[in-house]
């Protein structure tokens, strides 16, 4: 029987493609491209238009189809749940692996033989300089590992119990009735945030001086907000502060090199 292996993202997917290379393995890598740690989770199994309409609103490229890509990922989830192949899911100890994970536990619940995981955490991360060892959380993505690492782990490819199963696909069922702004998972348990979370961090370190907008962003992303916090998340936020008036841009607002802020000027109270 053929293997397929799931990560969240193209960057986990691409290492662990190498990874299986170095091991003399053609197995099928198939990359999951939705961070399901933000935005609305709701409708995420019924249709394309809920989540493509939040990130359409979050990206910076008008040029991208977002109805496009989910249907196509919907199409994927399909023909996973409807082929034969054994399924192992790689995951670290961040929300949105571990929301990945429950998404195709869901997926797989009447088929659960097929469903296996590669487990990883801050302890397999070998790089000591990495800014995951910084993080009081110490979430971790797949996409954070080194082919070579990846590759030590491959053995360790596990069945995932059916009654293990059944619980995670009841999990994503209640977190997408939870439907919050952002889903922070700490203790293996999934709790509700909004994005206020994310802007009062900008907010926080913003002054009257122009500053380089990368440099706060880089604050942001390391926070203990116990999920990653993409760099295209924290720009969407920046960009919707602005535009609440709460602090001025400078450059290009879609990316980082040129993009710099301050603080708005405190309204002038009425004599």
């Amino acid at each position: 029987m053929s293997t397929t292996h799931l990560t969240n993202g193209d960057v986990a997917a691409e290492s662990l493609r190498t990874a299986l290379a170095q091991a003399g393995r053609d197995d099928r890598v198939q990359p999951l491209r939705d961070d399901l740690a933000v935005g609305p989770l709701r409708g995420a199994d019924d249709g394309p238009h809920e989540r493509a309409d939040f990130w359409e609103r979050v990206s910076a490229d008008p040029q991208r189809d977002f109805v496009r890509e989910f249907r196509e990922q919907a199409a994927v989830l399909d023909g996973l749940a409807s082929s034969t192949a054994n399924l192992v899911v790689w995951h670290g100890e961040s929300s949105s692996d571990q929301l990945m994970l429950r998404r195709i536990g869901y997926l797989l619940r009447d088929s659960p033989q097929r469903l296996n995981e590669v487990r990883l955490s801050i302890a397999d991360l070998t790089d000591r300089q990495a800014w995951a060892h910084t993080r009081k959380d110490r979430a971790t993505s797949v996409g954070m590992f080194a082919p070579d690492v990846l590759q030590t782990h491959l053995p360790d490819a596990a069945p995932i119990s059916v009654l293990r199963i059944s619980r995670l696909a009841l999990e994503w069922q209640e977190v997408k009735q939870a439907n919050g702004e952002t889903r922070p998972w700490r203790d293996n348990t999934f709790t509700s945030s909004s994005f206020a979370e994310i802007d009062a961090l900008i907010l926080e370190r913003t002054t009257a001086d122009w500053q380089p907008a990368a440099r706060l962003a880089a604050h942001v992303m390391s926070a203990e907000l116990w999920f990653l916090v993409s760099d295209s998340i924290v720009l969407w936020r920046m960009r919707e502060l602005a535009a609440q008036r709460r602090i001025h841009l400078r450059g290009d607002a879609n990316a980082w090199r040129s993009l710099e802020l301050r603080a708005a000027p405190a309204p002038c109270s009425p004599q």
